[in-house]
């Protein structure tokens, strides 16, 4: 189903990053960076956690205490003009447009309202300020920066009924009905327009004015055809209910449709069977010339070859997954990539037809990203998705999880808490890391976690939590139950709970930060379609044995440089093969964004843990004992018998970042092998006194997952201990096959037929199958996939080729349980002069590079320094290495925009 106001949303997104027309702050104003304390209360949406449901309860705040922000909405406007009269000439522009269109009577409360600072308007006509009508005072709660109102015949015909709860503008599209003006600022703002029944009008807001005619034209025309197309809106009501507190609204699949049965798929147990029998048919044959070589010379010592073959089976399943992978890709079935199965969804479900639609929060961890440039343009996209779940009956709620707010300078923060107030969204920051109190004004506080986007997540869904506890106190419930409790009194409990709880530790709040049924996790440089709340959560709730649905991602591009773009290229590879295994029967990934989480279940799973700076125990959810957080509550689920899902059925529509630089792509597969390890091995040290295999592992091993899964996802492991020996066996291949080439043992295989392998199966037969499959898949022709796919083989070449020693330095420093730490992933790119770039390579790279120059400089006195017996001149040692030297010193050079633009 398309959104009313796709086209004109959509229009607006291409320019996002390039400018912002936000408020601008006065540096000369106070700065007062803690909840406001004596203000007006903000107003919560109840969502799942309220007892209250009323038609126009709301998810914002209303009030405040910061100070005003100006305007900047008029940069290109005629310059010489003052604010003041820019704003009087827009303001008089729209309503002449108004007039124009006859969407006003001139009678009192109808007109234009632009903001100029926090409270005050701009009017037109000017007698709005004074005609006693309330609009302009329920705009100024509102807090919204371009309001606008239309009274036509259409509309009052469509308000005459008496109390309706809403309008239906489209199919399975609807606009809310308040009862009066005073309802207004408690209406769910994120639909950005409301019905007033006893003023027979309409109410218009947008975050920019010009917006304001565009979006009034559309639901002018789309009320006129709905009365032109559908029947009356009174003959849509419930005669069994003429209160119609259970009225549904028009569903766009067929009432006596159901959900249909999904089925186990079992294609991939039969790719890890076949994967098993490849491994063991290879491993086979080398036991095999060791038993015909013991039956020739005698020589039992070969069977200590038995101690290699664990690490053999694990470091080759990968190799034989994709080669039996890709041969399914060619030959096999593509048709199961369309079908809902038990783990995986190529079709969206049947959308819920419910008057009461549950309550989603969608959560956004940040750091000190840039407001402008990545978060605000998230932060919109998922503005736009919410307005479309609040006009298909839902509510939702934006909880920004703010790491960043209270180590950026003063005026970034205050920057940062006008824009979420203005845009109703709530957020919690807690304190810096002040482990000692160094800090002044600070409280002591430890940020847990060598990646510290678990802590902040749970610290901040901890202060959710509280002010929920909170609200559940006797003294509230009695007067709920006594049915005299409103939601004027839920509000102010709330902003007293809230008011309470962020006095102690150091906590930053603001706004609804209450969790509802479900939660929608991104990242901050994120894009979600319009339309996909409603498809989650239908289908979250058909399937109650679904804790994690994982939408497939496609990739958002913020530069031009040849890296981001083949690092793109890389990342719609990998989620092609996820969809492509999973449709097949594999376990679905959970990859910490763009999934939507079953409240109840991560509750269910909660665990208690002590704090030593709050000196009390306290309940978390997230693991922050290691970088893999997003596998270890996925494991925890499953363990308690729930399933993850992916799905595939928004395409593209889920957009996330993806690496700018080399420095941070090599920072993410180093958090990705250090987490590996962190999954399996306990550092050396504690080898002793715990063992060498983590309890996390045994208790992966031991649970309930299919033992296909359990295969797939050790395979998966094991690339990264693949990849990160590669440097040190080839330099040990060098020198055992440089002097004993003629006398190793036939179980021995040279770097080299490792090497030519991998060529086939990886980069020749991986490229060729990709094509075929997406072809097969109606994604492209065959041609144009070829051209792609092999377009991008000399950068991937390099960059796999150039990882090892990295990845190597990551399960090191993992294994002496040495500190290793990263920080957030760069969201802009940063244009560095050529002679700047090179001492950041020297720095970042330097022991890299002194390793190559010594491996090379060994490798030329081995061919000509050494005694002729001992000079090691033949291509099959030689080459590999070569290889391996070349593509970790080009990787810092070639694949870095800044050095290969020579730019100074």
């Amino acid at each position: 189903m398309q959104n009313l106001f796709t086209s004109s949303r959509e229009s607006e997104r291409s320019s996002e990053t390039a400018t912002d027309q936000e408020n601008d702050v006065d540096p000369d104003d106070h700065f007062e960076p803690v909840q406001r304390r004596d203000s007006q209360p903000s107003i919560p949406d109840s969502g799942s956690n309220s007892s209250l449901n009323f038609p126009f309860s709301s998810s914002r705040s209303t009030y405040s205490t910061r100070s005003p922000s100006v305007l900047t909405d008029f940069h290109n406007a005629t310059p010489g003009l003052s604010a003041e009269a820019k704003f009087s000439m827009t303001a008089n522009f729209i309503h002449s447009k108004q007039e124009e269109k006859m969407w006003t009577t001139c009678a009192p409360g109808e007109g234009v309202l632009l903001k100029t600072s926090r409270g005050s308007y701009i009017t037109c006509p000017e007698t709005l300020r004074y005609d006693g009508s309330m609009t302009i005072e329920a705009v100024s709660q509102l807090n919204v920066k371009a309001a606008m109102t239309i009274k036509t015949k259409v509309i009052e015909l469509l308000l005459s009924d008496g109390e309706i709860p809403f309008v239906q503008i489209n199919e399975g599209l609807r606009l809310q009905v308040i009862p009066d003006m005073v309802a207004l600022p408690y209406c769910q703002k994120h639909q950005s327009a409301a019905f007033v029944l006893d003023a027979k009008m309409l109410v218009i807001w947008e975050d920019q004015p010009y917006r304001l005619l565009q979006r009034a034209s559309e639901i002018d025309d789309a009320l006129f055809k709905m009365i032109c197309q559908g029947p009356p809106l009174n003959e849509q009501l419930d005669s069994d209910d003429p209160q119609n507190t259970s009225l549904h609204w028009q569903s766009t699949q067929d009432e006596d449709e159901e959900e249909e049965k999904r089925l186990l798929i079992l294609w991939g147990p039969f790719f890890c069977a076949s994967t098993l029998l490849l491994v063991l048919a290879a491993i086979g044959g080398g036991w095999r010339e060791i038993s015909i070589e013991i039956s020739t010379d005698g020589g039992f010592m070969r069977l200590l070859f038995i101690l290699i073959i664990i690490p053999q089976l694990w470091l080759s399943l990968f190799f034989f997954r994709a080669l039996v992978g890709n041969l399914a890709q060619i030959f096999g079935c593509v048709g199961h990539m369309k079908l809902n199965t038990k783990v995986f969804s190529g079709k969206a479900p049947l959308r819920l037809c419910a008057s009461e639609l549950p309550h989603i929060t969608i959560q956004m961890p940040i750091f000190k990203e840039n407001l402008k440039t990545v978060i605000a343009p998230t932060l919109r996209s998922l503005k736009d998705a919410i307005s479309t779940y609040e006009m298909q009956g839902g509510s939702a709620n934006i909880f920004v999880n703010d790491d960043g707010m209270q180590i950026i300078s003063d005026e970034d923060a205050k920057e940062r808490q006008t824009w979420f107030d203005e845009n109703n969204i709530g957020w919690v920051a807690r304190p810096p890391h002040n482990p000692d109190g160094k800090i002044e004004n600070k409280p002591v506080h430890i940020r847990r976690g060598k990646f510290k986007k678990a802590s902040n997540m749970n610290y901040a869904m901890r202060v959710s939590t509280d002010v929920e506890r909170e609200l559940l106190q006797s003294r509230y419930q009695r007067q709920r139950e006594d049915g005299n409790w409103s939601q004027q009194q839920e509000n102010d409990a709330y902003s007293a709970a809230l008011a309470e709880l962020i006095d102690q530790n150091g906590t930053w709040a603001d706004g609804n930060i209450r969790i509802g049924d479900y939660i929608l996790i991104v990242d901050s440089d994120t894009r979600v379609p319009l339309d996909c709340l409603l498809e989650a959560v239908s289908e979250m709730e058909y399937c109650r044995d679904v804790a994690i649905l994982q939408f497939a991602s496609g990739v958002m591009n913020v530069t031009r440089s040849f890296f981001e773009r083949g690092i793109t290229f890389f990342t719609n590879l990998i989620y092609t093969q996820i969809k492509f295994s999973v449709s097949k029967g594999d376990i679905a990934p959970f990859v910490g964004h763009n999934a939507v989480l079953r409240w109840s279940a991560l509750q269910e799973i909660g665990y208690m843990t002590e704090e030593e700076f709050m000196a009390k125990l306290v309940e978390k959810y997230w693991s922050e004992e290691t970088v893999s957080e997003d596998f270890d509550i996925a494991l925890r689920l499953q363990t308690n018998g729930y399933i993850i899902r992916l799905a595939a059925y928004q395409g593209d529509g889920f957009k996330e970042g993806v690496s700018l630089t080399v420095y941070d792509e090599l920072n993410r597969w180093e958090k990705y092998a250090y987490g590996c390890n962190e999954l399996i091995f306990y550092p050396l040290k504690y080898w002793i006194r715990r063992g060498p295999v983590t309890s996390l592992f045994v208790r992966f091993i031991s649970s309930g997952i299919p033992l296909p899964s359990k295969i797939t996802i050790v395979a998966y492991i094991g690339t990264y201990y693949a990849l990160g020996s590669a440097w040190l066996l080839t330099v040990s291949n060098y020198f055992v096959l440089g002097w004993y080439s003629g006398t190793l043992d036939h179980y021995y295989m040279d770097n080299f037929k490792a090497y030519f392998s991998i060529v086939c199966v990886f980069t020749a037969l991986g490229n060729v199958a990709l094509a075929f499959m997406r072809y097969r898949n109606n994604e492209g022709s065959l041609y144009s996939n070829l051209v792609l796919n092999f377009k991008w083989i000399p950068l991937l070449v390099v960059f796999l080729g150039g990882v090892s020693f990295h990845i190597s330095h990551a399960l090191i420093w993992h294994m002496m349980d040495w500190n290793m730490s990263w920080g957030a992933t760069a969201k802009e790119i940063d244009t560095i002069p050529f002679f700047a770039e090179i001492p950041l390579v020297l720095r970042r790279f330097k022991w890299m590079f002194v390793w190559c120059l010594a491996t090379a400089t060994a490798m030329v006195y081995c061919a000509y320094g050494l005694d002729p017996i001992w000079q090691i001149r033949t291509f099959s040692p030689i080459y590999p290495l070569s290889c391996v030297l070349v593509s970790h010193f080009l990787l810092p050079i070639v694949l870095n925009p800044n050095l290969m633009r020579f730019t100074w």
